[in-house]
């Protein structure tokens, strides 16, 4: 007899799930940067635009492909059309799950040494940024730490995929989600009361201009609406085939598109008033958060508590992706090879930390994998474009192409109305899904060919 399958145990515990593998480290400090550049508040509207259009569109289509098929990233392909070719798109999602969990938990793991860091008081009483610098480089320059740290999240994370869906991973996303969201209230509140500069930040973040737009920005804001909602890998595949039955799938999907959107505004509020408060433009990537931000803390009033509270963040955030990113393996293994789920959940684990070793070593430990011949990348920034952008594109264009045209929008439909059966906007999710997303996820993937861009 077939073991039954397992389900979230509430609405809720799916919601905080789905959103936590959505939230993840580019919507605290990369989302911020991005509005800031793009045209503060013009940018955040179009955001809002494709978030809501073409993110949620994707979103719905693999929550009712794993919901109908109630198997993994690639047995749902197979269940809907038996021996389809096009299971091969849910394998591909599968190992780009695993691929960037193996480089994701390294940088992962540098947000847990800065909360060390900061609660020991090394950011205190330093002068500028080559101090901040040479801190940084010290952590990920040096192997053993840099390696440990992308084991012990890797750990972290195979403890809650160990519990199975309700039990473990249900249970900590209801506990890991509201702390997030207390972090980043408390942070925004401590930012936006800090004195004068703050309406500055403030400003810069929230006042529209256009001037700033261009086909760029749209591009940009697109990739982001589109990545930062963890589509195209499969997940929210694997995470709504467990799913029940009467759930309205819809207002599932809209709901993690608005989490996912909210903690990046809030984000911004963290900040930017805290940049301007001490008269620092604003910097991208990890620079911001590495070799910026702990500058800040140290000059502003709490700063001790406020630095160890945004690095804590920062690993929540983490953890709630990753979690997701391991389970996408996990649950092939036990559906397709009837592993066990402890046996999947550390299997797995072990193979994302030995993969994840050369982008631990590629930030200055090892000379070859800092720059690799002809790309010009380190080992860790080459898998972040191969699989965090290339494989996620790809993938997402699949996936919105079988569901579409290949499964057929009428069958999608049949299975979003079991628990919705008022779907007023099938006939704009079917526009949407089957022409206006793949079109614009062509043009995002040109993009990135052409220039060498990512998101």
């Amino acid at each position: 007899m077939e073991k039954q399958r397992e389900e979230w145990q509430s609405k809720i515990g799916f919601i905080f799930a789905a959103a936590g593998s959505a939230i993840g480290l580019g919507n605290i400090w990369r989302f911020p940067y991005m509005t800031g550049l793009n045209g503060g508040a013009a940018f955040v509207l179009i955001y809002l635009i494709f978030a809501v259009t073409i993110g949620l569109a994707l979103m719905l289509a693999e929550l009712t492909l794993g919901r109908r098929s109630r198997k993994n990233a690639y047995g749902a392909f197979t269940t809907v059309i038996p021996g389809t070719r096009w299971r091969w798109v849910g394998a591909l999602g599968i190992f780009t799950g695993l691929a960037i969990l193996s480089f994701y938990s390294v940088v992962a793991g540098w947000t847990v040494g800065y909360i060390f860091k900061t609660v020991s008081g090394q950011f205190v009483g330093l002068t500028g940024s080559d101090q901040l610098k040479a801190i940084f480089l010290d952590l990920v320059g040096n192997p053993w730490t840099a390696i440990g740290l992308h084991g012990l999240f890797i750990a972290l994370t195979i403890l809650v995929v160990l519990g199975g869906i309700a039990k473990g991973i249900e249970r900590w996303s209801r506990v890991l989600m509201p702390v997030l969201f207390a972090l980043l209230i408390l942070l925004a509140i401590r930012s936006l009361t800090l004195g004068p500069g703050v309406e500055k930040g403030l400003k810069f973040y929230l006042k529209p201009d256009f001037s700033k737009v261009g086909i760029e920005t749209l591009i940009t804001a697109l990739g982001q609406a589109l990545f930062s909602l963890s589509l195209g890998m499969g997940a929210m595949i694997t995470y709504g085939s467990y799913v029940s039955k009467s759930d309205n799938l819809v207002t599932s999907a809209t709901t993690v598109v608005f989490f996912d959107t909210l903690i990046a505004l809030l984000a911004g509020l963290v900040i930017f008033p805290a940049l301007f408060y001490i008269g620092l433009e604003p910097q991208g990537g990890a620079g911001l958060v590495f070799m910026v931000l702990p500058l800040i803390f140290d000059k502003i009033p709490g700063g001790l508590i406020f630095g160890t509270g945004f690095f804590l963040l920062l690993s929540v955030a983490a953890l709630t992706s990753t979690i997701s990113l391991l389970e996408v393996p996990v649950s092939y293994l036990i559906d397709e090879k009837k592993w066990s789920r402890k046996l999947a959940a550390i299997g797995t684990g072990v193979v994302a930390f030995l993969m994840g070793i050369p982008s631990a070593i590629s930030q200055g430990a090892n000379p070859f994998l800092s720059k690799l011949p002809l790309i010009d990348l380190s080992f860790l920034d080459f898998m972040n474009a191969l699989f965090g952008n290339y494989s996620l594109t790809i993938g997402a264009l699949l996936i919105s192409i079988f569901v579409g045209w290949v499964w057929g929008i009428h069958n999608a439909v049949q299975e979003v109305e079991q628990g919705n059966p008022q779907f007023r906007y099938r006939k704009v999710w079917s526009v949407t899904l089957r022409y206006v997303a793949p079109i614009c996820i062509v043009i995002i993937l040109i993009y990135i060919i052409v220039t060498g861009k990512f998101f």
